[in-house]
């Protein structure tokens, strides 16, 4: 099993498109990309800490590959979008790959800079090493299975579900 960390705006609302993937073992919510150690959901979402809301993707690459996963996560953001997603604004929500492995880099970089050519637009992905994960706390695990009333509002609300839609 492997690991794959995409930072995509809300986790609540990409986690269920990966657990819903071939190959994937779960999905946790959590954080990454920033300075203070164990930081909690109320001060990364009032960006006190400099992480990103971001999802550990636990994975069985003989079913399905870093590349896949990374398409699935470029076709339910929008990368196009520097400063949040969808309704969720600031760095916490910005999109991020964080690579284990200079493989992984390769992968990103690539399949960004094919997405910028075919597009014509700016791509804002930030593509950042690895440093740490830290899990959010137990109310934001599976929120679509545990609040599924709450989760469809907020997809709905965001203008996420008109993506997701399209998609499915």
């Amino acid at each position: 099993m492997k690991n794959a960390y995409f930072a995509g705006g809300c986790f609540w609302c990409i986690t269920p498109v990966f657990m819903d993937t071939e190959g994937v073992k779960d999905v946790v919510s959590g954080f990454s990309g920033g300075i203070e150690k164990d930081p909690s959901y109320e001060d990364v979402k009032h960006q006190l800490t400099g992480h990103r809301e971001t999802v550990k993707i636990t994975y069985d690459e003989a079913k399905v590959t870093y590349g896949q996963l990374l398409d699935i996560f470029l076709t339910y953001t929008d990368p196009f979008d520097g400063e949040g997603q969808f309704i969720d604004r600031g760095r916490s929500y910005t999109l991020a790959v964080y690579y284990e492995t200079e493989e992984e880099r390769e992968i990103t970089e690539e399949k960004l800079k094919e997405l910028k050519n075919a597009s014509g637009r700016d791509v804002f992905v930030a593509v950042e090493a690895f440093t740490a994960f830290y899990d959010a706390e137990d109310y934001h695990q599976h929120f679509y299975l545990t609040h599924p009333e709450e989760f469809e509002e907020e997809l709905i609300s965001s203008g996420r579900k008109a993506v997701q839609t399209v998609h499915e």
